[in-house]
């Protein structure tokens, strides 16, 4: 994970990535709820789950990475699978999709599991 980011953005950049993995992550939450206590089509109801666990890992900030791409593909393949006015929120999906790639390739920040698990440490020797 260090590799894939060269730090972990603290302050205004850092509260504006979680203020993004939030926002995603109880939206993706939602649909996730309602597409699975609504009797929807078994793959419709699969995809939302995966954003559903996808919007959980955003909003701790683990695994940042792979739940951005997860999202991202499960958010286009809801929006791109189904004719246009089936969608209750058709750009909803496109928008979704488009915030779990930029959380994939900006990082989770520093207020995120990742950054405690695969930040930098700092070593300090004994005397």
């Amino acid at each position: 994970m260090q590799r894939l980011y060269s730090t972990f953005a603290r302050g205004w950049p850092g509260t504006g990535l979680v203020l993004l993995r939030f926002g995603a992550g109880i939206l993706l939450m939602y649909f996730a709820i309602e597409s699975l206590t609504a009797s929807r089509e078994f793959v419709r109801s699969a995809l939302d789950a995966v954003a559903g666990l996808g919007g959980i890992l955003l909003i701790i900030g683990l695994w940042t990475p792979v739940a951005g791409i997860a999202v991202a593909v499960a958010q286009l393949w809801i929006f791109l699978s189904q004719p246009f006015s089936q969608h209750r929120y058709p750009f909803a999906h496109v928008l979704l999709a488009v915030l779990g790639a930029a959380l994939a390739m900006l990082g989770p920040g520093a207020w995120s599991i990742d950054a405690r698990l695969f930040g930098r440490k700092r070593v300090i020797p004994e005397p």
